[in-house]
């Protein structure tokens, strides 16, 4: 990392850490665990009978995959730089010894780190809170990873995107909804080439068990035409580094207004 883009990163990363806007998020994500902790009563209860693995893997497609990243990279990503201009700061930090482009690229690093935090830390107190049992075995843990690994792909992705929206809109979050909770939700669900034109589409095809996926949330995983690893993979890495590498562009050469 380039010393320029490690002092931003530094910086940001400790505000961000100790702001109240990563404890509301925070709190937000703990949503998972307590719902882990009424659906692990209800299975010693003998009333959910599915397996953990199962409950948590829809758990997983409804609240991590299609919720919690997407509201993470948007409110973190499109606030990358009108936090800048609506708090009068811009000037000041454009007026610092450090190019534009590291600016962007070191507040996208401290917004991932932190967000990431946030969602691998309630992750797997989730996933262990459902799976954490008799049956548990080591080779499991690699489900888990996988989980994390998929989903920390997605949240650089989605962050990626929104800070280029961040960059090129004065109102960047009503966009950000529009693509994140409707383009998103949408366009899966279609036939054919057609839902490759998401996010969501090449993390669905990286998840395990995609083709066996069973139980009361299943209807997610209808018309999925998954693709293969290696080039979800790929794709969900070249859209990170080409919204990052677009917004730190249009970042540096773009005029900001900064209203008194």
């Amino acid at each position: 990392m380039k010393p320029e883009i490690q002092r931003v990163f530094s910086f940001y990363f400790f505000l961000k850490k100790k702001s109240s806007r990563s404890k509301m998020f925070f709190l937000l994500s703990a949503a998972s665990i307590l719902l882990a902790l009424i659906i692990r009563f209800y299975r010693l209860a003998g009333q959910w009978t599915e397996s953990g693995q199962i409950i948590f893997q829809n758990i997983l497609m409804v609240f991590f995959l299609q919720f919690l990243i997407v509201i993470l990279a948007l409110f973190y990503g499109t606030s990358i730089v009108s936090e800048e201009v609506e708090g009068k700061t811009l000037p000041y930090l454009s007026s610092r010894p450090l190019s534009r482009a590291s600016i962007i690229i070191g507040k996208y690093l401290s917004s991932l780190a932190v967000t990431s935090i946030i969602l691998v830390s309630t992750l797997l107190i989730s996933y262990f809170i459902l799976n954490l049992d008799r049956d548990f075995q080591l080779q499991d843990i690699w489900t888990i990873v996988r989980y994390a690994l998929v989903l920390l792909l997605g949240l650089a992705a989605y962050l990626s995107f929104f800070t280029f929206l961040s960059t090129w809109l004065v109102r960047p979050i009503l966009l950000g909804l529009v693509f994140g909770f409707g383009w998103e939700n949408v366009i899966q669900y279609f036939p054919g080439t057609t839902q490759k034109l998401s996010i969501v589409h090449y993390l669905k095809s990286l998840l395990p068990q995609y083709s066996s996926a069973s139980g009361r949330l299943s209807f997610l995983f209808i018309r999925l035409e998954p693709t293969a690893d290696w080039l979800a993979v790929l794709i969900l890495a070249l859209i990170s580094v080409v919204f990052l590498a677009l917004a730190a562009l249009l970042f540096t050469f773009k005029e900001y207004i900064v209203q008194d």
